[in-house]
Formats: C-alpha cells, sequence, structure tokens
C-alpha cells in the first residue's frame, strides 16, 4: 500500500505508475540515461519511505504522522531509518523532545514533497474524469481577509463540492506555499511578487477607506479637503504607523500624507471597525471590510475622493498545484466571488 493520506481506490496502482513513469522520462530528458538507471532502482517502497519522510516532518514528529497515515509508529520510524542508510545521510536530528532537519534534509524534504504533489495531482485528474472533485486544499489567509470575505466564501464552496475538505490557517505573516506545504497563500499587497517559482492569480483591487460614523462627521464643519482631517479624531493600528503617516491620492494626482494622533489605537482591523463604529474617531478599514457598514449608513467616507494606494487581492500558488482540480476549482470559485466580497453578496 502507498503512504496515500486517504484509502486508496483500485486502480491507484496504475496512476502511481504513470506517475512513476512520467518522473523518471523527466530525468532521462534533462540529465541522461545514467541518473534514469538511478531513478529505476527505486522501488515501490522507496517511494513510500519519501511520503512517509515527508509526513513525519509536516506533522512534526512519528506519532502525529502514524496517526494520519493509519500506519505504526514503530514502521515510520523503521522506514526512515532504511531511507537515511540508502542515502548514506543523516535527514533528521532526533532528540527526546523533537524533531529538526538537517542541511540534507531540508534539500531532500523539497524533493519528497514535489514527488507526492505530483502523485496527488494524478489522484484528483482521475477523480475528476469521475466527475467529482475530491481531496484537500490546504491555503493561508490574513486574518481580516479570512473574517470578512474567504470565511463566508468557504462554506458555500464546500457545499458545491461536497468530496472536498479545506484546511485554512489563518495569520498576518507572510507564508511561502512550498516550504509550508500549501496548495496557495492568500494575500493583499500592493504588488504581486514576481516570483521564479511561484504563479499568481489576480482576484482584483482592494483599497483601504477613511470611514466614520456619521455623528463624527456631524459634530464638525464638512470636510473640505485632506487639510480639514487635522482635528478629526482618530483611531488607528498603531502610533508609529500614525506618525508616519498614509498617502492619499485624490483628484487629479494630488497627494497628501494623512499622519493623525490616535485616540485609539488596537493592531486589529476588526476591531478598529468596532470602535469607528461607535464614533470613537476615524479610521482606515479595507473595502471588503466595511461596504456594508456604508451601504446601511452606519458609516460614511470621510473623503470620497481620497485614499490611498490601492492594494491587490491575490494567490500565490506553486504552478503544478493547480492541475489538481480542487485546487482550480477553488481558485476559480474565489476569483469570481472574492471580487464581489461585501457580506450582502456573498451569502445570495
Amino acid at each position: 500500500m502507498l503512504g496515500w493520506r486517504r484509502p486508496v481506490p483500485d486502480g491507484i496502482e496504475a496512476a502511481w505508475w504513470l506517475v512513476y513513469e512520467w518522473i523518471n522520462e523527466s530525468i532521462r530528458r534533462q540529465n541522461g540515461d545514467c541518473l534514469s538507471c538511478q531513478w529505476n532502482n527505486l522501488t515501490m517502497q522507496d517511494l513510500n519511505d519519501m511520503l512517509f519522510f515527508a509526513e513525519v516532518v509536516e506533522r512534526g514528529g512519528f506519532s502525529a504522522a502514524s496517526r494520519a497515515l493509519l500506519v505504526p509508529k514503530s514502521r515510520l520510524s523503521r522506514r526512515v531509518a532504511v531511507l537515511e542508510a540508502s542515502l548514506g545521510v543523516q535527514l533528521l536530528q532526533r532528540s527526546t523532545r523533537r524533531l529538526s532537519l538537517t542541511p540534507a534534509g531540508e534539500i531532500y524534504l523539497r524533493h519528497c514533497i514535489a514527488v507526492r504533489d505530483t502523485a496527488e495531482a494524478g489522484f484528483e485528474a482521475v477523480a475528476e474524469v469521475q466527475h467529482e472533485a475530491r481531496g484537500t486544499v490546504r491555503l493561508s489567509c490574513p486574518v481580516t481577509l479570512a473574517q470578512t470575505a474567504v470565511g463566508p466564501l468557504l462554506p458555500l464552496f464546500m457545499k458545491r463540492h461536497p468530496g472536498v475538505s479545506v484546511e485554512m490557517r489563518v495569520l498576518n505573516r507572510p507564508m511561502d506555499p512550498v516550504e509550508e506545504g500549501l496548495d496557495m497563500a492568500l494575500r493583499v499587497r500592493a504588488e504581486i511578487e514576481n516570483s521564479a517559482t511561484l504563479a499568481a492569480r489576480n482576484f482584483g483591487p482592494s483599497r483601504l477607506l477613511l470611514v466614520a460614523a456619521p455623528e463624527v462627521l456631524a459634530r464638525r464643519q464638512p470636510l473640505a479637503g485632506p487639510e480639514d482631517l487635522a482635528g478629526l479624531d482618530a483611531v488607528a493600528m498603531s502610533a508609529a504607523d500614525a506618525r508616519s503617516g498614509t498617502l492619499l491620492i485624490g483628484p487629479e494626482g494630488r497627494s497628501f500624507v494623512y499622519g493623525p494622533t490616535p485616540r485609539y489605537l488596537a493592531d486589529d482591523l476588526l476591531t478598529l471597525r468596532f470602535a469607528v463604529l461607535q464614533g470613537i474617531g476615524a479610521g482606515l478599514l479595507p473595502d471588503y471590510m466595511c461596504q456594508q457598514d456604508l451601504r446601511e449608513g452606519r458609516m460614511v467616507e470621510a473623503l470620497p475622493n481620497w485614499h490611498p494606494p490601492s492594494g491587490i487581492v491575490h494567490a500565490m500558488f506553486p504552478p503544478r498545484r493547480a492541475l489538481v482540480p480542487a485546487v482550480r476549482l477553488l481558485l476559480d470559485f474565489l476569483g469570481e466571488r472574492l471580487p464581489q466580497c461585501d457580506e450582502q453578496r456573498i451569502l445570495q
């Protein structure tokens, strides 16, 4: 039996051998027959051991990998040891508390993941022929985008494709899909990264809007321009951000650096939204977070014609992962729905 994460259906051995032959042909074309002969000396158990090794590393230890694979811990430990012996190098540093990769292990892990991903892509492609996307899609997403846009969308996608499972890591630090074993990383940035190893899918622009509760603006003279923002109460992510200021672009390309002295600081945009709604001050919030509040009159734009430069909502992913039907379907689904990402339209 192969070291798959899911039960192996009838016929998957044939699909695996197709992957095996494809890798063999790729090696022969790129490196000649000598390396191809070395590859052909691999057994099916060698391929299993590569998958076992990748699971042990990604799950953080032999016990967790044993539970995920339904393979005895003793067998996993033995097979990884055999793999190290066959390679002639140590892949893992073992201690009573943790496992860590050796430099050789870090290099070899990337190749093990590539083999596993290719095999899973073949598995999913066979499933697509059977007219049902299957498998698990793993992605990362910034906190605010997950809370306000992607979070409501994913259950709709899963209802549409009941054979697909989703694992989403919600956090605000950059995630490398290759290093983290992800199918895609969702991002909101000023520019899309020019990567030699990752492909990108653009889901459209996202703007920060300077918004406030209506009563905040009613307490003062109407704002004629950005210079009038000086006396307006404000909320912000941090004092440092406020001091450095935010560039606003207005009509005819005019610019202004908005640097308020905030009454309220919180390093979470959803928390700042509560403060804006309660009339504490004006704040810069993503358009996908406050569209419904604007539409229903709970917020208003302080200066509708002045905004910071737009960001781009996009996904970065290893190109081969887009060959997996479940991953491709989710990319297409997000491409269709994220441009409509205010809450009312999402839930229709």
